[in-house]
């Protein structure tokens, strides 16, 4: 987050945040998760290197790892110099010191300075792993095994060394790996018992899902979720960044209740895809989002345009009929400052979208029912477990984009 903060818009963040109290935000979930609930939580950092601390072969995969993640810049001897002096003093080195290699990338410039002929060694960042904490997007878990996505940003496209890394030591099952020219990300996906929807889009594109439908990935149908445009953003001058993943503007919360920005299931076109011997064929038919889960059974829960900014549909639901929220209203305060800065650079494109989303917070502050403090929960029998995420949100995403559930009951 440090290196992330020095500019938010290059690291994908939506917007500047206090580190300290996202930190604290993170463990308040951590402790939901355990004490409230009784799921096995694991942090990636922690799991890894205390595998790497009882383990030689896990060490010296890791050692292995973050010396690949450094560059070395400058004359051959140099960086042959280097790059012994580095291995020669690995068994010295703690374990935290690979993985933070491994976070940081750094590249080092190896050159010659004048005096005593020693080397000056000069270091950099680069492309620090500034999103890891959103921990849904590098893997998929299927009832299969699970499928080793690939980023589509450049900003993100190393996380996957760490987690591949992750898995070995776990020992799950890999079902398929996403390479090559395909990008899929695990927020594009959401698994819905026999079977699933998939995103596609800014993040996801269609050699990714054709490899994804090419793993044996164990749902009778899956359904491609076209990423919609908002309606109050000039299409000339889209900004995928305000629904990127299927879950930004739609989720589950229950066996029977779906999540959903409605104006944007609307718009949502889905493509279906049956399960035919080991792989899937199109049926041909192409319904919107919000028709295709009504058709399945499921009730929608319908978001507003403010809502839905502020990750109102990126819940994560704990069991059938409760899931983890944001708590909106003070989110929505820090979503609207924020739009009303980029509102005043291009009012063109962010103008229409403020007012509204104005509107909306008036509305709701009127009627009292900031999210989840809504009487459709009630009516639908969701019970809702609320956490302030103000700060961690700004990350542009929300509980459900910070895990990723490994066993499903």
């Amino acid at each position: 987050m440090f290196f992330g903060l020095l500019d938010p818009h290059a690291a994908l963040y939506e917007r500047a945040f206090n580190r300290y109290e996202a930190r604290r935000e993170h463990e308040r979930l951590e402790y939901t998760l355990r004490e409230e609930f009784g799921v096995r939580v694991l942090r990636l950092k922690e799991t890894i290197l205390d595998a790497a601390d009882r383990d030689p072969v896990v060490r010296r995969r890791l050692v292995d790892l973050a010396h690949e993640a450094v560059t070395i810049r400058g004359g051959g001897e140099e960086v042959e110099a280097a790059r012994r002096s580095m291995e020669e003093n690995a068994d010295a080195l703690d374990s935290q010191h690979f993985f933070t290699l491994l976070l940081l990338s750094p590249v080092l410039e190896a050159g010659r300075e004048n005096t005593d002929g020693g080397v000056d060694v000069r270091i950099q960042g680069h492309g620090p792993l500034t999103n890891l904490y959103f921990m849904r997007d590098q893997q998929v878990v299927t009832g299969c095994g699970l499928v080793s996505t690939r980023p589509a940003k450049p900003q993100r496209s190393r996380e996957v060394d760490i987690t591949r890394l992750l898995w070995e030591i776990l020992g799950i099952p890999i079902a398929g790996t996403i390479q090559g020219a395909g990008t899929f990300e695990g927020g594009d996906f959401i698994p819905m018992g026999d079977f699933a929807l998939i995103g596609t889009g800014d993040r996801t594109n269609e050699a990714g899902i054709r490899q994804f439908l090419a793993c044996a990935t164990g749902f009778d149908e899956i359904g491609v979720v076209h990423q919609p445009g908002h309606p109050l953003i000039p299409s000339g001058r889209p900004d995928p960044m305000i629904d990127m993943h299927l879950d930004t503007y739609f989720n589950v919360a229950s066996s029977g209740v779906v999540i959903g920005a409605g104006f944007l299931l609307r718009r949502a076109r889905v493509d279906i895809y049956q399960r035919s011997g080991e792989g899937y064929e199109s049926s041909g038919e192409t319904m919107s989002l919000y028709d295709y889960v009504r058709s399945k059974g499921f009730a929608v829960i319908d978001l507003s345009v403010l809502e839905q900014l502020s990750y109102a549909a990126n819940v994560l639901c704990i069991q059938d009929g409760v899931i983890l929220t944001v708590e909106g209203e003070r989110v929505m305060k820090m979503v609207l400052s924020n739009l009303t800065r980029k509102a005043a650079a291009d009012p063109a494109r962010y103008g229409d979208l403020l007012r509204h989303a104005e509107e909306d917070y008036r509305r709701i502050r009127n009627a009292g029912q900031f999210f989840p403090h809504r009487v459709e929960f009630y009516q639908h029998d969701i019970e809702t477990y609320p956490l302030h995420f103000e700060n961690l949100t700004g990350g542009y995403g929300g509980p459900h984009c910070m895990t990723c559930a490994l066993e499903r009951g």
